[in-house]
């Protein structure tokens, strides 16, 4: 096979820039590793990076690629790859706006075996929302028996970050919507509705106060967690950097926590049940608008995955 298909845009816009097209097939360099993609998963930054919202801290060059989370097939090893064979399965993550393809080319340190009882919805979808989230866990340091908020509760990191927050031992309080009301009390977590009364809901769901904030949606949910009287210092956002700027909160998300090590560890607790990986949707790739169009609702339940093989 000399082509592969990928995801493409070549100006920043809404989701219908996206395009799918041949593309030479990528060679392994050295230390890379050729990998088949099976699945996928689509990410809210992603979203922003296409429309031009990132561009001073993410910028694009165009064509463009997309994505970040895979798992796949070892097809082709570059010189000095020991870790992997051909025909390994893997997953892991790129940085070149790569993985919404069938093929990419990665470098070996940012993938690892795929434990064989993990699907590759839940792998492809794991390793972003799963670094973020516990990165965003460590940041705030919630210690067992501690009273922990979480915006954005039960979608693609909130679903991760309210189950390491629980298996931490922490009282989790996660914020969202009546639909999702079964799957968080069955996971430990008391729900808080959206709405203009969330302050009080939040105050009279934690009457000895709030130890801990993790916001994963905007910056009124930081300062709701300094009006709450968390401390800056025990607040971390995933999004907004400004706000967190301004108040003294954290920014850590997956950049702090994509190692090898941390990816095999929640890989291993996705595989042995520690973790549940909710997957919302699956789309083939040739339908990636739509995919991006149900994950730009924001109400999703867990992860929209691509498969580019379907």
């Amino acid at each position: 096979m000399s082509t592969a298909r990928a995801v493409r845009f070549d100006d920043y816009g809404d989701r219908d820039v996206l395009y799918v097209t041949d593309v030479p097939m990528p060679s392994p360099g050295d230390g890379e590793v050729l990998v088949e993609v099976k699945a996928a998963g689509i990410n809210p930054g992603e979203a922003a990076i296409r429309r031009g919202e990132m561009h001073e801290r993410y910028p694009a060059t165009f064509p463009s690629g997309q994505g970040s989370d895979l798992a796949g097939i070892v097809t082709a090893l570059g010189a000095g790859v020991t870790r992997f064979a051909v025909g390994d399965e893997v997953l892991g993550y790129s940085f070149r706006r790569s993985s919404h393809a069938t093929h990419t080319v990665v470098p070996a340190d940012q993938l690892v075996h795929k434990p064989a009882e993990l699907s590759w919805e839940a792998a492809g979808s794991l390793c972003i929302v799963g670094t973020t989230a516990w990165a965003a866990v460590r940041a705030v340091d919630a210690k067992p028996g501690e009273t922990v908020a979480v915006s954005a509760a039960a979608g693609g990191v909130g679903t991760v970050t309210v189950q390491l927050l629980a298996l931490r031992g922490a009282r989790v309080l996660g914020i969202a919507s009546e639909a999702n009301d079964a799957w968080l009390t069955a996971h430990g977590v008391r729900r808080i509705p959206y709405g203009d009364r969330l302050a009080e809901e939040l105050a009279a769901a934690a009457p000895d106060g709030i130890d801990a904030f993790i916001d994963l949606f905007g910056p009124q949910y930081v300062q709701l967690a300094v009006d709450l009287g968390v401390a800056p210092e025990r607040i971390d956002t995933i999004t907004a950097w400004a706000k967190a700027a301004e108040v003294g909160a954290k920014t850590e998300g997956s950049m702090a926590a994509s190692t090898p090590e941390v990816l095999t560890e929640l890989a291993a607790m996705v595989a042995d049940g520690r973790l549940e990986l909710p997957i919302a949707a699956t789309y083939p790739m040739d339908r990636v608008r739509d995919a991006y169009a149900e994950l730009e609702l924001r109400h999703t339940h867990g992860k929209i995955v691509l498969l580019p093989g379907a």
